[in-house]
């Protein structure tokens, strides 16, 4: 059975732990991918809707929106992988992949917002 599933890298490793634990898991994963659409339309809102912010610093901050909205998915995938491995391995869960660049990434698109609201 674990032959067939993917990623190989995961579950041909260990033993398969308890079911709660992996959906949890996914729930987790989930919702990283709800953030990515949440920031990719964030950022094609501060365009599309012309938000009234001085177009440079819009622009600026609706690509990083973008690109944030474009790196959640890679931190949701190899957070998912990580926590089933050491699920699977009985090791400690480790810690977040990208959530800090994720967060810097937060804090400098908003100032970037609040400067073209300013400006």
């Amino acid at each position: 059975m674990a032959a067939e599933r993917f990623p190989h890298s995961v579950y041909r490793r260990g033993e398969e732990p308890d079911a709660r634990f992996s959906l949890a898991n996914e729930r987790t994963f989930l919702a990283w991918i709800r953030t990515s659409l949440a920031l990719i339309a964030a950022g094609v809102a501060l365009q599309a809707l012309q938000f009234p912010a001085q177009a440079g610093l819009r622009l600026s901050a609706a690509g990083l929106f973008v690109v944030l909205g474009l790196i959640a998915p890679l931190h949701a995938w190899i957070s998912w992988m990580r926590t089933e491995r050491a699920m699977r391995e009985n090791r400690p869960l480790p810690a977040p992949a990208l959530t800090g660049v994720l967060a810097v990434g937060l804090l400098v698109a908003g100032l970037l917002v609040a400067a073209g609201m300013l400006w």
